[in-house]
């Protein structure tokens, strides 16, 4: 699925570092760095898609020459601790095609020229050989100073104040998403990416009523690996594909990013077998299906993936039962002792019976509390089926129901003394 990222970062001289290596790193060129009297020649790197240049529209025309262009932007700045470029690092979606990511790093790329005067240097970057083939991104490296027809000018302060850097930083990552998402929408994709923070969405999820979103939002942010332990992780997953064995990961950072991407995956699933069971319902109450029937096909609906695979089908009834477990409860009837008693009868029916029918997920899907079923009649001289167990459960007071349970255990304990009674003896 489409994921955001968005990372702003800074080149600075106190750290080693020039913008004449950084350009030449990320475009896969050669440049000669003046200042430094030192060659940084990348030609050999490789998963370098798409580079250009923007510039404001009265830039001089060496700007679009980019071994000059950043030499100027070194001989601009006099301090030893000068921050000379700045980076902004962007995840591009895997799901739209390689035209569109470009489209849209193009258009970023150009309301940072618009917005701050500043001349912009992109590449467009394909995923890591070894890595995961989803991971297109993007380097868009950027001057600290205007850029004029006599050249750079003024320090972009606004981006560098403590006030006003943190704001401008959280628009462009608005901008950023805003164009993914039209992009994604253009090639007909359901998903969408959300620049927010995790406690943002969740609470936005809260106020709409949304509780599933809400809970699924209720995660601490992804751990990050770091190079070093990424690229182990890398090697670990190259192993055990070609092993033809499941991947272990190998880091401890490995392990917790590994296992949240799997609880993610997993909620997902629910999240999106939940929505077919929806659909299924719906449209076999509006073909004239009764609830029972009609649930019936929204659970085969949900499962039947499952059925197809090596997942065991009871694995998903059981996580949709939790899930739906969790909703909110719709009937307003007070129930005794504040407690669903439907509710709990059901899903200790549902966890122990084999022939799980999904009533839950019918009372909730249809809008309708645990005690709006109603009686079928004409019941043939059976054994009860585990539809019909329900219907009875949901259809009885809690105080009959609480008086069968004793007649039950007094049933029960007396057949059990049967049993202990040895036939041979007399009493």
């Amino acid at each position: 699925m489409a994921s955001y990222h968005l990372s702003v970062k800074t080149i600075k001289r106190s750290a080693g570092r020039s913008a004449t290596a950084a350009a030449a790193y990320r475009v896969g060129e050669r440049i000669e760095c003046q200042r430094e009297g030192r060659v940084h020649d990348y030609t050999r790197k490789q998963g370098i898609e798409e580079t250009f240049i923007l510039t404001p529209k009265d830039a001089p025309d060496w700007a679009t020459d980019r071994s000059r262009l950043w030499n100027e932007v070194e001989a601009s700045e006099t301090r030893r601790n000068s921050v000379t470029a700045r980076e902004w690092e962007l995840a591009l979606p895997s799901e739209i095609s390689a035209e569109d990511r470009s489209q849209i790093t193009r258009d970023f790329a150009q309301e940072l020229v618009s917005r701050y005067g500043v001349a912009v240097d992109v590449a467009i970057h394909a995923p890591h050989r070894e890595g995961d083939q989803r991971n297109h991104h993007a380097h868009v490296l950027t001057s600290t100073r205007k850029l004029e027809a006599g050249g750079f000018t003024a320090k972009t302060r606004v981006l560098d104040s403590a006030k006003t850097g943190g704001v401008e930083i959280e628009q462009m990552r608005g901008l950023w998403a805003e164009l993914q998402n039209r992009a994604l929408e253009r090639a007909g994709e359901v998903e969408r990416v959300d620049h927010r923070s995790l406690e943002a969405q969740r609470e936005a999820a809260l106020e709409r009523g949304d509780e599933l979103t809400a809970e699924e939002l209720d995660r601490d942010p992804e751990l990050k690996l770091g190079p070093a332990a990424n690229s182990m992780e890398r090697r670990a997953k190259a192993v055990a594909e070609r092993q033809g064995r499941e991947y272990v990961p190998v880091t401890e950072r490995g392990a917790v990013v590994h296992a949240a991407r799997q609880a993610r995956a997993a909620f997902r699933e629910m999240r999106e077998r939940l929505d077919i069971a929806r659909e299924t319902y719906g449209a076999e109450r509006e073909a004239g299906q009764g609830r029972v029937s009609a649930g019936l096909a929204a659970l085969r609906a949900a499962t039947a993936k499952d059925r197809s695979g090596e997942r065991d089908p009871e694995d998903f009834r059981e996580r949709l039962a939790r899930v739906v477990g969790r909703s909110k409860d719709q009937d307003d009837t007070p129930k005794p002792e504040g407690r669903n008693y439907a509710r709990e009868r059901l899903k200790e029916i549902m966890e122990k019976d084999a022939g799980r029918d999904g009533q839950s997920a019918v009372h909730k899907l249809d809008g309708h509390s645990e005690y709006d079923l109603g009686e079928d009649a004409g019941r043939e001289a059976r054994k009860p089926s585990v539809n019909e167990r329900l219907k009875d459960v949901l259809n009885k007071p809690r105080e009959k129901l609480e008086i069968e349970n004793e007649r039950d255990q007094e049933k029960e304990v007396e057949k059990d003394r049967d049993i202990d009674r040895d036939p041979g003896l007399s009493h």
